[in-house]
This record gives C-alpha cells, structure tokens and sequence, in this order.
C-alpha cells in the first residue's frame, strides 16, 4: 500500500507564488507517472500537469507558463510550483501516483493512488 502526503497549501494573492509537494511511502516497487490534480467547488477534477518517471511533463492549457511539475525519484516525491497565480486557480489540489506491482504468476498491475488534497486560495 502506498500513502501520499500534500504539503505546501495555503493563501497567497494574486500574483502570487506556491509550491506543493507529495512524498509517496510504504511498500513502493516503483512508481510510474505522477501528478497533480484540482477540483473547484461545484466543478469537476481536472488534470493539472503529469510527469512521467523519465521526467516527461504535460501541463494543462491553462496553467502552462505558470505552473511547472518536477519530481525527485530517489525521494518518490512530485512538485508542483505555481507562479502568477490567479483568483480562478483557487482548488482542492490532489496527488496522483501510478505504481507498477508485481504479482507472483500474474501480470504486473498499475495502481493507482491519492492524496488527502490540500487547498489553495488566491484572493484577488
């Protein structure tokens, strides 16, 4: 099973710049893409940036100049710092990892897992 943990959330105002972090734990073989979720009231979850182990990203439209996923694989740990920050980026942001587990006499499976979320507010 593996646990991710957000950190980073908060208030800042427009303009303004965060960092989130996700640090996976638990009985890892290894993790295969990572990335960033939100979800605003009354909308529904949407895609932010993904990364793919090999350092692949892919940043949503909306947020590609601004905002930049990284990940350390030593750490099994992504990022995500948001720059210029707008009213309307005001979500739930959720973690997602992809882990490859091997299984005796099967086919390996992708599972996949979730943060708790963190909220981010940006006062205009």
């Amino acid at each position: 099973q593996v646990q991710l943990v957000e950190s980073g959330g908060g208030l800042v105002q427009a303009g303004g710049s965060l960092r989130l972090s996700c640090a996976a734990s638990g009985s890892i073989f290894r993790l295969n893409a990572m990335g960033w979720y939100r979800q605003a009231p009354g909308k529904q979850r949407e895609l932010v940036a993904s990364i793919t182990r090999g350092g692949t990203t892919n940043h949503a439209g909306s947020v590609k100049g601004r905002f930049a996923i990284s990940r350390d694989n030593a750490k099994n740990t992504v990022y995500l710092q948001m720059n210029s920050l707008k009213a309307e980026d005001t979500a739930v942001y959720y973690c997602n990892a992809q882990e490859l587990r091997l299984r005796p006499g099967l086919p390996p499976a992708e599972l996949d897992y979730w943060g708790q979320g963190t909220q981010v507010t940006v006062s205009s």
